[in-house]
């Protein structure tokens, strides 16, 4: 039976912030096919609500959570309303973030770091310790989404909260495991991501700005061992897994949905025989 036909998540109760678009919405929708109750965490309204009017149309149940995760109000209040909803939280999925600026870090403006790490770390610091009464009693499993910009270049502020996550998930690891919660990790790389509902810069690129884009995605295209893009299912199937009781003895790890490498055949010219 294919992962999809599974329902390893059949009376569990899961919250997925940033669920509105991206590796979010896979996860959620992924979560969802495999019985979980979901609930959408997202700070954007309508592109939560219309994912979850397209889960609700396919029969599953699904709640929305409008909260500015980057608060610790915020992600209370989210992880309030999925006990509510659905009585408990069994897992957590921490997606939310996403670089906005990309270029050199001599180029930053202070608001603008400051703007990355709101972004970027608070949510997932935040909503971790706000799940903890959640599942204190009877155990869990949190997922983190990390990224492989902790060796990258122009995103340093991102890069960085982004190195914070992973550091939260080994040290929390340790801190819950008498309380049967297991923190792990994922770090994408070149992920594809269709057009996004919700922009993460409002305004337009200025010329120099469109460079650095240019330079940033060119290098970030080949660094990867595949000669692709990951797919956001792709990404979604590590995290279920992590989060699901086949990944019952996983806590602490960071597990690389990037890798970074050089290809045989970019040396060779050819493919290795």
């Amino acid at each position: 039976m294919s992962a999809y036909g599974c329902k390893r998540f059949e009376n569990k109760v899961a919250v997925v912030t940033g669920a509105g678009q991206g590796i979010g919405l896979a996860s959620a929708w992924r979560l969802a096919r495999e019985g979980a109750k979901v609930v959408l965490a997202d700070k954007a309204e309508a592109p939560a609500q219309a994912a979850a009017e397209a889960r609700r149309a396919a029969g599953h149940p699904v709640a929305v959570a409008i909260a500015d995760l980057s608060t610790f109000d915020g992600a209370v209040s989210a992880m309030d309303l999925a006990h509510v909803a659905f009585g408990k939280v069994d897992v957590l999925v921490n997606n939310v973030g996403g670089t906005i600026w990309k270029k050199p870090f001599w180029h930053y403006s202070e608001e603008e770091i400051r703007a990355e790490v709101e972004r970027s770390f608070w949510p997932p610091l935040w909503c971790c310790r706000a799940v903890i009464e959640h599942m204190r009693e009877r155990g869990g499993a949190i997922v983190n989404v990390g990224s492989n910009a902790t060796m990258g270049i122009f995103r340093i502020p991102y890069s960085a909260s982004k190195g914070g996550v992973a550091a939260l998930t080994t040290a929390l690891a340790v801190e819950l495991a008498d309380f049967n919660i297991r923190v792990n990790c994922v770090s994408p790389g070149n992920t594809a991501v269709k057009e996004r509902p919700t922009p993460r810069l409002e305004r337009q690129l200025s010329d120099q700005e469109k460079r650095w884009n240019q330079q940033f995605y060119d290098y970030v295209s080949r660094e990867g061992l595949f000669e692709r893009a990951a797919s956001v299912d792709e990404q979604a199937a590590a995290i279920a897994f992590l989060a699901s009781d086949d990944a019952s003895y996983i806590t602490g790890e960071v597990i690389d949905t990037g890798k970074r490498g050089m290809r045989i055949s970019t040396v060779t010219g050819g493919v290795n025989e």
